[in-house]
């Protein structure tokens, strides 16, 4: 109930401000999924579990030897992009459909976009929502 309560008072927080909101990562998941600690006003710390709003990426436990490899390229190169112990820079928070989970742009100190260098490097897909698409074909 605890973290329930502090995942919603950080969600009502981050969300009424148009600022950019620092986070220390955690622990990188897979290529679109990390942990991270994020630090609101009043020296307030929050652990949660952060989705790259714009990219999907291959799943780790995928469908066929192709997606899982391609997953695992993808956490590789997130894990580059932001290694454990940096801070970096989360926009447009959203609420996400996983509870203890937001969405957000992820910025780097250099002001790219995480989720568009993967989908640069053909590391993951536009998403929007929905459906994903099979990596698999």
């Amino acid at each position: 109930m605890k973290q329930f309560l502090l995942s919603l008072f950080f969600v009502l927080c981050v969300l009424k401000s148009a600022v950019a909101v620092p986070a220390t990562v955690d622990y990188i998941f897979d290529g679109d999924t990390f942990a991270a600690i994020v630090h609101l006003e009043d020296e307030i710390d929050i652990s949660v579990r952060v989705r790259l709003i714009n990219v999907d990426t291959p799943e780790i436990h995928g469908m066929c030897e192709k997606e899982i490899s391609d997953a695992l390229r993808a956490k590789d190169r997130l894990a580059e992009l932001i290694p454990v112990g940096s801070v970096i820079d989360l926009k447009n928070i959203k609420d996400d459909k996983y509870l203890g989970r937001i969405d957000a742009n992820v910025i780097l100190s250099d002001g790219r976009d995480v989720g568009e260098v993967l989908i640069k490097e053909n590391l993951g897909r536009a998403y929007s929502g929905g459906r994903r698409q099979n990596w698999c074909n």
